[in-house]
């Protein structure tokens, strides 16, 4: 019996970054069913306003009640900069172009938002913009037009709610550029409660103006689809958001949109019952490509994993 002492062999530290991208991804891809089933019982902008406004309450009295305020002036203004970018405008249009497109084409448009944050990402935040990068943006752009030119020659989803759904792809990647190019210090958990409070805020008048308490139509789903976005889709799904952005570069945390297509497809089709054609499926083909394309020279360069 060997009298030689034991040497502990270390084990590898977890690294819970896959699990938050995972369950970034799932939250994300859900929350254009749940969107889908608010509007179809609610006015979207006061559907928004009412999310937007409580998860920011929450957020703010939980940390006033823990830890108390730790976000200097000029970071309280970036976050409510972010507020109006990332939520009143993102999913303000988003959830306007809701009532008239599928919550599967949806989350189609949105996910290709790392073709365009890599190109902007190179103009504004240096980072390198290869011929990788330009394919995969080119390549996206291909992939989302076939579909959307598909869903609109059949007559699944209508024009006007597409150019709405473009306009909220535009504001969550100048969020995206917005966030690095400022990079807010402090909580995230705070700072995520300043921008929901100001979307709320900044949606409140238009909600007032161009909506109609009366179109509610309460429901159980309605209930429930409310309570996800905002438990799951406000304060979770945004938090966790903002942390890889934190830790990633934009153009590497952009990518993890790839998986939104077929999750938020599959989640449609089992919960609204949404048609998938293979038509459909094929456009996803170079929107992957693409995202892989532009990706993976940022998963090779050290500097995309630096924090701000």
């Amino acid at each position: 019996m060997s009298l030689a002492p034991s040497v502990a062999i270390p084990r590898p530290a977890f690294n819970p970054l896959p699990l938050y991208i995972g369950l970034f991804c799932l939250l994300w891809s859900f929350a254009f069913v749940a969107g889908k089933i608010g509007v179809t019982d609610c006015p979207p902008l006061i559907l928004l306003t009412a999310r937007f406004s409580l998860a920011g309450i929450l957020i703010l009295g939980i940390s006033a009640l823990r830890e108390g305020w730790e976000l200097s002036w000029r970071d309280f203004l970036v976050f409510a900069v972010l507020g109006v970018a990332n939520n009143a405008l993102y999913l303000g249009l988003g959830y306007t172009g809701l009532q008239t497109v599928s919550a599967g084409l949806g989350g189609l448009v949105v996910s290709a938002n790392p073709v365009f944050t890599a190109v902007l990402a190179a103009a504004f935040l240096g980072e390198a913009l290869t011929w990788r990068k330009v394919v995969g943006l080119l390549l996206g752009i291909a992939g989302v037009t076939f579909i959307v030119w598909h869903r609109l020659s059949v007559g699944t989803d209508h024009l006007q709610g597409i150019l709405f759904t473009l306009a909220s792809l535009a504001s969550i990647v100048a969020g995206t550029i917005l966030f690095k190019l400022f990079a807010p210090k402090g909580s995230l958990w705070i700072g995520n409660g300043v921008q929901n409070l100001a979307g709320g805020l900044a949606l409140l008048p238009f909600a007032y103006t161009l909506s109609n308490v009366s179109d509610i139509v309460p429901s159980a789903r309605l209930l429930g689809a409310f309570a996800f976005l905002v438990l799951g889709g406000s304060i979770l799904a945004y938090l966790l958001w903002f942390h890889l952005l934190k830790v990633c570069g934009a153009t590497a945390a952009s990518a993890y949109h790839f998986l939104m297509p077929p999750l938020g497809m599959l989640f449609a089709f089992l919960v609204l019952g949404e048609h998938v054609e293979i038509r459909d499926l094929l456009g996803i083909v170079p929107v992957a490509l693409g995202v892989y394309l532009v990706t993976r020279p940022a998963a090779l360069n050290p500097s995309e994993g630096s924090t701000s």
